[in-house]
């Protein structure tokens, strides 16, 4: 299947269609990541449409240019000016067409360069863990917030030069 090339562009959940298209790639993609991890209890499983309406985050888009959200990404700037991925979900339906690539790439693209940038992921997720490894994130401790559940911490430290390009390694 060809990778997506869609345009990537801001998401405003104000707009119920975009609103409910986030909600049904999420709860698609974490429905995923719960059989990849073996855990059920993803808070973002059980999340109301409403409640992540409320979430203070800004939020990413990608997909085919006249056509639906394929995935999104959505962050938020911490008081230290640094950077932490909140959610990267892809519609399973669009899965391995490098949406996630495109929509980090240009989280990071925005970030300025002496900032890092944190984020974490089921430590089980391979195809996250891989995603984050190719763009540079180094793996920090493992945590366990709940009981049978294990997630991975990245950060990508503060960049001299231009972002990480896995399209170059």
């Amino acid at each position: 299947m060809a990778k997506t090339t869609g345009a990537v562009r801001p998401l405003d959940l104000g707009h119920d269609a975009t609103a409910a298209a986030v909600h049904r790639i999420g709860r698609a993609a974490y429905a995923v990541e719960a059989e990849l991890i073996g855990f059920d209890g993803i808070p973002a499983l059980s999340e109301s449409l409403a409640e992540l309406r409320e979430r203070p985050l800004s939020w990413l888009g990608a997909g085919p240019e006249e056509g639906p959200l394929a995935g999104f990404l959505a962050w938020e700037r911490e008081p230290d000016g640094s950077v932490c991925v909140d959610r990267l979900c892809v519609d399973p339906a669009w899965f391995r067409r490098g949406v996630a690539s495109v929509l980090l790439r240009a989280l990071l693209d925005g970030v300025p360069a002496d900032r890092p940038v944190t984020v974490s992921t089921g430590a089980a997720n391979a195809p996250a863990v891989a995603l984050y490894e190719r763009f540079g994130f180094a793996r920090g401790a493992d945590f366990s917030p709940a009981p049978g559940l294990v997630m991975a911490s990245f950060t990508l430290a503060p960049r001299t030069g231009a972002a990480a390009d896995p399209a170059a390694g």
